[in-house]
């Protein structure tokens, strides 16, 4: 994997531009970092525990894959039709790729083990995921502080608009639900106004209605939920 010093003080400001990066990347920060926590805790010993937190990985994974596809096919190839090029961001996708092939062996390895070796298996998928992870928070910053602004060169709000609804018309009903489960706990109150207002607006109604009850509801506390549909105008 690459190492690269990434400045953390260098951060560009939105200045009202369309945000293509940042409510999923959030999601991703956030289901990562539970994800971290939540195998550093596990009791490998526990076959039920060990069986759902791999799970949770798998998931994660697929999602954490299907994003970077995504920024190759739609993002990627569309700042190289306008002569940008993306070899620093491509790499680390190739080091993400290869990283997910590892982390998949990983949890085999825990899956296969002998009941005396799960415990060490278990440290070592941990450790391996919090060295992806490191690395892929240092990916993320970089594709929001230099990649974005790019874009913003590049293309207007109303295209890059069109690219994030390309990528969102290429997944399944249920990746998009699985993604929206983990995008809408990690953004803040506004922007899940917005998104989920858009939404609102924009789809039919049974859609909404089941990213209502099956990524947004189970997802947020009652709080949270209740100033959401404060702000959407729906029954709390």
């Amino acid at each position: 994997m690459t190492h690269q010093h990434h400045s953390i003080t260098a951060v560009p400001d939105l200045n009202g531009r369309y945000d293509l990066y940042g409510a999923v990347h959030k999601g991703l920060r956030k289901a990562g970092c539970d994800l971290l926590v939540r195998l550093g805790a596990t009791d490998f010993d526990d076959a039920g525990e060990t069986e759902e937190v791999l799970g949770l990985l798998r998931t994660y994974l697929m999602l954490a894959a299907a994003h970077v596809g995504h920024e190759d096919d739609h993002i990627h190839s569309a700042l190289a039709a306008r002569g940008v090029a993306t070899d620093t961001v491509d790499h680390q996708h190739d080091d993400h790729r290869e990283a997910f092939e590892d982390l998949e062996k990983l949890a085999r390895g825990v899956e296969t083990s002998w009941p005396m070796h799960r415990r060490a298996n278990g440290r070592r998928l941990y450790l391996a995921f919090a060295a992806y992870l490191a690395e892929d928070l240092g990916h993320m910053h970089e594709e929001e502080t230099v990649t974005a602004p790019a874009l913003w060169r590049q293309f207007t709000d109303e295209e890059l608009l069109a690219i994030e609804l390309r990528i969102v018309s290429s997944l399944s009903p249920d990746k998009n639900m699985a993604f929206m489960r983990i995008m809408i706990p990690a953004m803040n109150p506004q922007e899940r106004a917005a998104m989920l207002g858009a939404m609102q607006k924009g789809a039919p109604p049974e859609v909404f209605d089941a990213v209502i009850e099956f990524a947004v509801r189970p997802a947020l506390n009652a709080r949270a939920f209740g100033d959401l549909a404060g702000r959407l105008q729906i029954a709390a």
